[in-house]
């Protein structure tokens, strides 16, 4: 067979090896499942994992495909004239919306709880990136909260049906409009106001516009609105419930100004819309506007993002790890060189650590619902569900990155593989509800005001403590001394408005590396017992990640286990 001919044939085993694996073994998902859920409760989710896993290689991704290349078209008026602001979808759109919907991804939220089963299909969702659904999933799943932890009975009795409903027709997709031009993250600048209507039947009247209106096609908004022209800041801020259509069918009194061309997350529609006397409703106590917005809306989005992230540098793995076995270059495959082995390595790591870390965020999340989550609990998820948003995001498009430069020029072409659209949607990911800077002075503030380090400290220590195997014990004390040394720079940067906020980035960057290596540690602590020994991959992540990411001055080339370190995580999964 001639040379190009064996290339064609290698490339095309690659497809189908891809093609063939079980994204929800691939990530060892299964294990940490029944690791955390009781018999029962896991085995339904795994069969729904199962049931979804091939619609997400198969409609799902074809509609994230479609939608690249045919993204949504606003549509102002209908043929006759009539305004109706619709958006236009590719066909294939609503046809992944139904297999997404029948998941149960939102259905398992009726009655409350069900984080572990939301997260799982998510992530698993996620392999295809946000494909124009992992946005909706998203912020109507936090509508759902903001109703059950705040609505009024009527609001609950009205909505939360169709909002849990699993048949995408008849079922309603909610969207957050927060942002305004002059704010951005800032939203206690917004001045989009809110007017009690003069009928005195519990609605107000929205007016004003809003910058970043992801979902545009929702039939459920929440929008942040003023209601006190001279309150400043956050505490004039409600939180209110307009719906798309009035009574009679028509807009609800809002206008899309147009549709964004953004650099991923395109088969998504985010509009520019103004709001000229749309008719809405508190969720909650008006005054309590910005709470709600931020407990319900922005956790719950920044939650099951660090899960798509996660997802994201899952499906990077996977497919440069195919790839490195099947591609022919040299005489023989390239996944026998070093430095590919090494990026190969680092990509799992990165997927591991970041899924590990965000299961973690989805247990305190799953406790609280249960009734079970003390108030160290609530500290921890204060501080976890912003920083590991932060974290995970930058992981993932560090992940794809280097999955691409595995594939060279082919990781380059879009009808290669999936990883140029990857990339572009964990860039979006990145600044998606919240850009780094933000989220992290965020952290900063909330320390300071909550007092939230001294009960992190002490989790983290104890999680430590509980690592018992001796094959852990390096590892596990190279984590202690990282967390020693990093403490006091910590409580310097939360007690210092200055210098401080200017170093607390990066120490809370540490500080999320850490929690993710007391996860790692967690998890292969586990594998190794449980395997008499014999499952060492998780602690060869772990020890790859702890020296990489804590400790100082490390060089891979002085430390005579790194290559062995590095088979072993190549190897392993």
């Amino acid at each position: 067979m001639p040379p190009d001919g064996q290339l064609r044939e290698h490339l095309e085993a690659w497809r189908a090896s891809v093609r063939a694996t079980p994204l929800v073994e691939a990530a060892r998902l299964p294990a940490m499942l029944r690791r955390r859920l009781d018999g029962e409760r896991v085995t339904e989710l795994l069969d729904a994992l199962e049931a979804f896993a091939p619609s997400v290689t198969g409609v799902v991704e074809d509609a994230a495909v479609a939608g690249e290349g045919s993204p949504p078209v606003h549509v102002p008026f209908d043929g006759v004239g009539r305004h109706q602001e619709s958006i236009a979808f590719h066909p294939s759109y609503a046809q992944a919306g139904r297999s997404i919907w029948a998941s149960g991804i939102l259905a398992c939220q009726d009655g409350g709880g069900g984080a572990y089963e939301q997260a799982a299909l998510f992530y698993l969702l996620a392999h295809a990136g946000e494909g124009g659904h992992a946005c909706p999933v998203a912020c109507t799943a936090g509508l759902v909260r903001a109703l059950q932890d705040h609505g009024s009975a009527p609001l609950r009795e009205r909505y939360l049906p169709g909002l849990v409903e699993d048949d995408y027709d008849r079922a309603l997709r909610g969207a957050q409009f927060l942002t305004e031009v002059h704010g951005g993250s800032d939203v206690g600048a917004n001045t989009t106001r809110a007017v009690a209507d003069v009928a005195g039947d519990g609605w107000w009247r929205i007016h004003g516009e809003k910058w970043f209106c992801s979902v545009a096609d929702a039939d459920l908004f929440a929008v942040i609105a003023r209601i006190d022209a001279s309150s400043a800041g956050t505490r004039g801020l409600g939180c209110f419930l307009v719906p798309r259509r009035s009574p009679d069918g028509s807009p609800n009194g809002f206008r899309i100004r147009r549709l964004k061309p953004k650099l991923g997350t395109r088969a998504m529609a985010t509009a520019e819309i103004d709001f000229d006397g749309a008719r809405g409703t508190p969720i909650g106590s008006p005054e309590a506007g910005f709470h709600v917005a931020v407990e319900a809306l922005l956790n719950t989005s920044r939650w099951l993002n660090a899960l798509g992230s996660a997802a994201l540098a899952q499906r990077a793995d996977i497919e440069a790890s195919a790839f490195a076995r099947h591609r022919t270059a040299f005489g023989g495959t390239i996944d026998r060189f070093p430095l590919v082995r090494e990026a190969l390595a680092l990509i799992r790591a990165e997927a591991r650590a970041s899924l590990l870390s965000s299961l973690e965020v989805t247990d305190l999340l799953d406790r609280r619902d249960a009734g079970g989550a003390d108030r160290d609990d609530v500290a921890f998820h204060r501080l976890l569900v912003n920083a590991n948003k932060f974290v995970t995001s930058v992981g993932a498009t560090s992940a794809v990155r280097r999955a691409i430069e595995v594939l060279g020029g082919n990781g380059t072409i879009e009808d290669f593989s999936p990883l140029p659209r990857l990339y572009r949607d964990s860039i979006v990911f990145e600044s998606w509800e919240g850009t780094h800077n933000v989220l992290c002075e965020q952290v900063r503030r909330d320390c300071a005001r909550y007092d939230l380090l001294d009960g992190v400290l002490a989790r983290l220590h104890a999680r430590l403590g509980a690592v018992d195997h001796r094959a852990l014990d390096e590892d596990r004390a190279l984590v202690v001394e990282a967390l020693e040394r990093l403490t006091p720079r910590l409580r310097a940067a939360i007690a210092d408005e200055g210098i401080g906020a200017a170093h607390f980035r990066r120490h809370l960057h540490t500080l999320t590396r850490v929690v993710q290596a007391v996860c790692l540690l967690a998890e292969a602590d586990a594998e190794l017992h449980g395997t008499g020994g014999r499952d060492t991959s998780t602690a060869a992540v772990a020890g790859l990640h702890v020296r990489r990411h804590l400790v100082v001055g490390y060089e891979p080339d002085a430390d005579p286990g790194h290559l062995e370190r590095i088979d072993r995580v190549v190897g392993g999964g």
